[in-house]
């Protein structure tokens, strides 16, 4: 899931384009957020995909790999 580079930097600057956390990036919606969304189903398609990634990155701990000081 997360073997691609290029999908890692395109995960960093995704944004959420709907709701109470519209234009917020997906690594930086709340966890409670997105364990609500995994709970109830992820939205189809490629911000799913996304967001699923967020999941399995925010209850391992890994949000440290997406501060500014790691991407360029």
């Amino acid at each position: 899931m997360l073997n691609d580079s290029e999908q890692l930097l395109k995960l960093a600057q995704y944004r959420m384009p709907f709701g109470k956390y519209a234009n917020r990036r997906l690594i930086d919606l709340p966890e409670s957020y997105v364990i609500w969304f995994a709970n109830k189903g992820f939205p189809s398609g490629e911000l799913g995909n996304m967001m699923k990634i967020v999941y399995e990155i925010k209850v391992n701990g890994l949000e440290h790999l997406f501060e500014s000081k790691f991407i360029s």
